[in-house]
């Protein structure tokens, strides 16, 4: 009959009945305890550290206890900053003792040469002049004896540390770490076809000025044709490749031989994107010298980076053991590449790499990585097509029945997943506006019911009450729930699709994501499983523990690594925003096609409703005391402070301002948790409040950071004068030349002070920079002034000598030319008022204050 054959369901299908809701806690128990037990376990995995009595049986190993007492006697000369004579004289000849107890274990195949570079130079960092003197490298060379291949391969460290901080972590443990490695090479008999070039490096927090050093003057930079730099953005934990290339796919040949993989593409997409709050030396060898290479650094504990507290105790000795056994493989493996010999014919676009919770690691090429997506979208799109086809065939109900069906479904599941990222988005800024932003910084785990939650809410509501009303409807439940995952996965191929046509390589993530859900379906098509609910709903779980635990596991370790750095990430922007959106992106992957599953439950929208009154109950917990984001020692608050004496000068020799105060920089968004504290300093003013009517508003600003996060930095005036260990810094015109006529003038000045100086230049008057003597970036590219020069020195303490020409289409009896100069004694003890000293100590316990004195002076010229 003519309804028959139109509404006829096939006796094979099996119209399923709910599962009570009781069974709903076993199924979200899965997936948690399947987190606890394998991701959570893989994300903080690390080997055993050797020790030294181990030695005898691994030969030809890295042993992390010696390792771990290298950096033990590096760490005890204290904090190495640039210009300090820990830095320049005694971790110097430290290093070159090292070196020459290596030398004297070294086997009769290989020879060693040292050479203690130092070097003077400048650079455009970011938007200000990096200016360098006297600064050093120790630089080791190993190579076999008559070996004359005159391609190297080049390790790189940094020795020296910020102020106030032992470095530890950052970046003492990759300085133990290269001596380790070159000790095991050194002594064994293993052939190396190319030297290796150990760079140690003395200046990378100023920032980067050694490396410059080194790529553009050292007499074996030109020989330098492949990297491994290693650095640290934490304190232990396993190191995460992060860069690589550019354009040099074969090194992730080498690196996939490693024991300890820990690799991703998204982590060099998002660090190059200028998301992170670093910057390494690999940046400096890749666009100075052209060298491709490897980017490893540790990124766990991130609290203690930069601080006090990064010290030797606080770094396993097993991560030794992990990035020890890492780099001495890619040592022994790059040094012996027949690549290494003629790197530019290897030349062949980026790479797409990930590995699988440090078992093994996949990498393929950009290229390669475009044909995969494009080929599993079209085949994602076709079995979609293939499913609806059988649903219509199957369930009685006309194709355009269940495309209209599917039409309105996908309408919803845009929707839903809109309707997660607002609600993650409201709680953020609901916990900004209550000044409760940063609760998960000490306690990640409020992070599931602050935004995991709610993201999952509203993933899951709409469809609920869909399906509620539908639940009459000619197509069963279980093909409605498949219409969602269907939906869903169109969603994920419409945004693969447009992140790999914008060149997107992290793209692959989406890649995956849709692959193990169509494996899922073509199982299920292939099996008639797709007919059978419960079936049907047990081949997708099976299907989707891969990817939710490669998911979670890549989601849990960028966390990890980004909640630490919002503490030093300034107060501008409210980071529960980014936290928001982060899981958002992540849930879409190993929560969306799991959400679906849990309309086959009774009491549907009742279990929906539990994950928003988990996120109240969340929310209720973050803002009491559980949710303060601080601790004494383990992560803390950070404070910059500068007590600062300043002095600024008018065009007739007059003084227009002489006070001296305390410059305040909190480098995250709670700024007014220390309110009171701050209040007993004095009056505060932002530090914004100057920048109208003074060059760089007229305060001591350390870089050209500080100056962008002015609204949120603080000066207040006081009485107490600091105590300057040695003279203020000293700026003599030395000489005016008139240049080809009488409108251009040259300035020649002479500079002496410590060695921490900023320098500040401006035009007024309607004046023009013509030229000067520093780096010539900001004058060609016509960038307008005012400029901020960078410098510092080492061992090299003479005065700076600079030019700066002037054009003035009016005459010089007016000033033309604004100079300030910054002085910063970061390296000197004792240089505290005791008043001063009162009042950091008044800080709370958890804060953790970075204070030094300093000057500013300005003149009109």
């Amino acid at each position: 009959m003519g309804f028959n054959s139109k509404y006829h369901i096939d006796v094979d299908f099996e119209v399923p009945k709910k599962l009570q809701w009781y069974y709903a806690p076993a199924f979200f128990g899965f997936w948690f305890v399947l987190y606890l037990c394998l991701v959570n376990t893989q994300v903080n995995h690390i080997p055993k550290g050797l020790t030294r009595s181990e030695e005898a049986s691994h030969p030809d190993s890295f042993i992390a206890q010696r390792a771990e007492d290298t950096l033990i006697e590096l760490t005890r000369i204290g904090p190495r900053v640039v210009g300090s004579v820990a830095n320049e004289v005694t971790t110097v000849q430290f290093l070159r003792d090292e070196v020459a107890k290596v030398q004297a274990e070294a086997s009769e195949r290989f020879e060693i040469e040292i050479d203690v570079q130092q070097a003077s130079g400048a650079y455009m960092h970011w938007i200000m002049v990096n200016m360098y003197q006297g600064i050093q490298n120790v630089v080791v060379k190993l190579s076999e004896r008559g070996n004359t291949n005159e391609n190297y391969l080049l390790i790189n460290s940094h020795y020296d540390s910020v102020p106030g901080s032992p470095g530890a972590g950052d970046d003492g443990s990759m300085v133990a770490t290269m001596l380790e490695v070159m000790r095991v090479i050194a002594k064994s008999n293993d052939s190396l076809a190319h030297p290796i070039v150990f760079l140690f490096n003395g200046a990378e927090e100023n920032p980067l000025q050694a490396s410059h050093a080194f790529i553009t003057q050292h007499k074996w930079a030109k020989n330098c044709k492949a990297l491994i730099n290693l650095d640290s953005a934490g304190s232990g934990g396993r190191e995460i490749l992060f860069q690589s290339g550019p354009n040099h796919p074969w090194l992730m040949k080498y690196y996939r031989k490693v024991p300890h993989p820990f690799a991703n593409t998204l982590a060099e997409e998002v660090f190059q994107a200028g998301y992170i709050p670093s910057d390494t030396d690999f940046r400096i060898f890749r666009d100075y010298g052209g060298v491709p290479g490897l980017d490893m650094a540790y990124i766990f504990n991130g609290y203690v980076y930069h601080t006090k507290f990064d010290r030797v105790n606080v770094f396993p000795r097993s991560s030794f053991q992990h990035t020890g056994d890492n780099v001495l493989s890619l040592a022994r493996a790059l040094a012996n590449a027949p690549e290494l010999d003629n790197t530019a014919a290897h030349a062949e676009g980026h790479n797409v790499f990930y590995d699988f919770l440090g078992w093994f690691i996949i990498f393929y090429t950009a290229t390669t990585s475009i044909i995969i997506n494009v080929v599993i979208s079209v085949v994602a799109l076709l079995a979609i097509g293939v499913s609806i086809y059988f649903m219509s065939v199957r369930s009685g109900c006309s194709l355009s029945g269940v495309l209209m069906r599917f039409g309105i479904i996908f309408g919803i599941q845009l929707v839903s997943l809109a309707l997660a990222l607002g609600l993650g988005l409201l709680v953020a800024l609901f916990m900004d506006g209550v000044d409760r932003s940063m609760s998960w910084f000490t306690q990640m785990w409020l992070i599931i019911g602050l935004y995991v939650f709610p993201i999952i809410f509203g993933m899951s509501i709409l469809p609920a009450f869909y399906l509620e009303k539908t639940k009459k409807d000619l197509l069963s439940l279980g093909f409605r729930v498949q219409l969602f995952m269907h939906s869903h996965c169109v969603c994920l191929v419409i945004l693969l699709i447009t992140l790999t046509a914008l060149g997107i390589r992290s793209a692959c993530f989406l890649m995956l994501c849709v692959f193990f859900d169509i494996i899922a379906l073509i199982i299920n098509l292939v099996t008639k499983w797709h007919r059978k609910a419960y079936w049907f709903a047990i081949a997708v779980m099976i299907c989707q523990i891969l990817p939710f635990t490669y998911f979670t596991y890549i989601l849990t370790a960028l966390l990890m690594t980004i909640i630490p750095m919002q503490g030093r990430s300034g107060a501008e922007s409210n980071p529960d925003m980014g936290i928001a959106v982060v899981t958002w992106l992540f849930a879409l992957m190993f929560a969306g096609f799991i959400v679906p599953l849990i309309m086959f439950f009774r009491k549907t929208r009742t279990i929906v409703l539990c994950f928003l009154a988990g996120t109240i109950l969340f929310i209720i917990l973050a803002v009491t005391n559980v949710g303060f984001p601080y601790q004494p020692k383990t992560s803390t608050q950070r404070y910059a402070l500068i007590h600062a004496h300043r002095v600024l000068h008018n065009a007739d020799g007059t003084t227009r301002t002489d006070e001296s105060g305390i410059y305040i920089y909190p480098q995250d968004r709670r700024i007014h948790i220390a309110d009171d504290e701050l209040k007993a300093l004095g009056h505060a003013h932002k530090v914004s409040e100057f920048c109208d009517e003074e060059m760089f508003c007229g305060m001591p600003l350390y870089n050209h950071r500080w100056h962008k996060d002015r609204e949120y930095s603080l000066w207040i005036p006081t009485n107490l004068k600091p105590q300057i260990p040695t003279a203020y810094p000293s700026l003599t015109l030395q000489e005016i030349t008139e240049l080809e006529d009488s409108t251009k003038r040259r300035f020649n000045f002479s500079l002496v002070g410590p060695d921490h100086m900023t320098i500040f230049v401006n035009v007024k008057n309607n004046a023009k920079l013509l030229d000067w003597s520093f780096n010539e970036t900001l004058i060609r590219e016509n960038e307008p002034p005012p400029h901020f020069v960078y410098f510092s020195y080492g061992l090299d303490n003479s005065a700076l000598e600079f030019t700066i020409d002037v054009e003035t289409t009016s005459s010089f009896d007016t000033p033309t030319l604004e100079i300030g100069i910054g002085g910063h004694w970061v390296h000197h003890e004792n240089t505290r008022s005791q008043g001063l000293s009162d009042h950091i100590d008044n800080f709370p316990s958890y804060a953790y204050v970075q204070a030094w004195v300093g000057t500013y002076e300005s003149w009109y010229f």
